[in-house]
């Protein structure tokens, strides 16, 4: 089972799968959110790449320290697996806070970002998302993690999934409380501490960049994708018509073809390859 060591001496547990010899593609999950997040991503990947799947610290088989975290520190943390995975770049691939971990990584190490894909995540705070995460920390302190997944899956999931499938969405819920309530604060409380000049350093970004988005996305909206789309030189727009939050899990074959695509065509490019791939709308 392997283990890569933070600095600050965090145990944080990750996997390697797919392609002995494919390019590596590092993916960072979400709030409260182990690897298990990217289960539906795997096969996809491995076919052409070397896929690296950690837990981030708090959730999974990674430690769960008490106190305080920072996303700059998680991000030292996925190049720490990086690195003990035995990679000095990566395709970086992350969603929601891991979106936010990933832009953290694309300015600070930008020399080990191959390729950026940017999933249902922002680059500042609103005021409405920051009293949503104070409430989501406080439900989950004081009444428990099973308790915050049952309230708030309608964030995650669209709600013509929700009226269809709702009993399907165990799965969902038992990924959302793998962190424990106090690991979870913590996690939301870093949230709500990374300052809003990271955006100031986004056209700083030099790797290619996917941005995707759901059309129902209610959590991180559209308008939060086309800023960061502005933001980041060359950066490109993808949007899945008809998903929301959680499209790596409800809209899974979309969110891959669409992802798969970019890297196919990112590596092509870098390889002095050419591609006919075009980005723009995509019916979940």
């Amino acid at each position: 089972m392997p283990y890569a060591t933070a600095s600050d001496g965090i145990r944080l547990h990750y996997d390697v799968f797919g392609r002995r010899h494919g390019e590596a593609v590092l993916m960072v999950q979400g709030l409260g959110t182990d690897s298990r997040g990217w289960a539906l991503q795997r096969r996809a990947i491995g076919r052409h790449y070397r896929g690296i799947v950690f837990d981030n610290r708090g959730v999974g088989r990674s430690d769960k320290p008490a106190g305080d975290y920072d996303l700059t520190l998680m991000a030292e943390d996925a190049l720490a697996v990086l690195d003990a995975a035995g990679f000095e770049s990566a395709h970086v691939v992350g969603a929601s806070m891991g979106g936010v971990i990933a832009q953290i990584i694309a300015v600070r190490r930008p020399e080990q970002v191959r390729s950026l894909t940017l999933a249902c995540t922002s680059c500042r705070h609103l005021s409405w998302r920051r009293e949503l995460l104070e409430d989501w920390a406080a439900v989950a302190q004081t009444q428990g993690m099973r308790a915050f997944a049952a309230r708030n899956l309608r964030w995650l999931v669209g709600s013509r999934s929700l009226r269809r499938f709702w009993p399907a969405f165990g799965v969902l819920t038992t990924i959302a409380i793998s962190a424990p309530p106090q690991a979870f604060v913590s996690q939301v409380r870093a949230i709500l501490d990374m300052d809003d000049d990271l955006r100031l350093l986004l056209p700083t970004v030099t790797a290619p960049t996917l941005v995707l988005v759901g059309s129902q996305d209610i959590l991180t909206p559209q308008g939060d994708a086309e800023e960061i789309v502005e933001l980041i030189p060359g950066a490109e727009l993808a949007v899945l018509q008809g998903a929301a939050h959680g499209f790596m899990v409800e809209n899974f074959g979309t969110f891959n073809r669409v992802m798969l695509d970019f890297l196919t065509r990112t590596s092509a490019s870098q390889k002095g390859l050419g591609s006919g791939f075009e980005l723009g709308t995509y019916r979940a």
